[in-house]
């Protein structure tokens, strides 16, 4: 079943969800590579803000033909709607010095407070890269809107790779 931004299913803690399948997921990557091009950007480098912009960017630089790609470690989510009071860089870092005089397109999975995209955005073009962004959600209330984006919700969103929990081994399981 496919959900769209205007669908979304209540969760037992009264929260709306925005739900994204693995389908429409590289639907979304192939669409945000698309409206890319027809801009007249020509990233020469596609960077993912990690972890959520890994699985995005990837599709992204392959739809793109770019090869070149690096990522960034941010944390700034530490559960559902919850929040550090400052995104965090984490190692290991990102050469940002070697993205001078480059076109970087800049990917995350959500621009949700878009405190974490502005972080990056100002280290990237403090480093004299020429930065565009790319999401694949929106949040009304975000301080910086990507140049691209596949929807615009303001429920949480559960993408295809973190709607489990992480897997734990079971001794003895064979």
């Amino acid at each position: 079943m496919t959900f769209d931004a205007n669908d979304a299913a209540l969760g037992t803690d009264g929260i709306r969800r925005e739900i994204l399948t693995w389908d429409e997921f590289g639907e979304a990557a192939r669409t945000l590579a698309a409206d890319v091009l027809r801009s007249g950007f020509r990233p020469d480098v596609v960077i993912a803000i990690a972890r959520g912009g890994l699985l995005l960017a990837g599709a992204i630089s392959y739809a793109l033909g770019t090869k070149a790609c690096g990522s960034i470690n941010v944390e700034f989510y530490s559960g559902i709607d919850e929040r550090l009071p400052e995104p965090v860089l984490h190692p290991p870092m990102l050469d940002a010095p070697a993205l001078g005089g480059k076109r970087v397109l800049l990917v995350d999975d959500v621009s949700d407070s878009g405190r974490t995209l502005a972080k990056v955005l100002g280290l990237l073009t403090d480093e004299g890269a020429e930065v565009r962004t790319a999401t694949l959600y929106t949040k009304s209330h975000t301080v910086l809107a990507p140049d691209f984006d596949y929807r615009r919700t303001d429920d949480w969103i559960v993408f295809p790779w973190s709607a489990l929990p992480p897997v734990e081994v079971v001794e003895g399981a064979a």
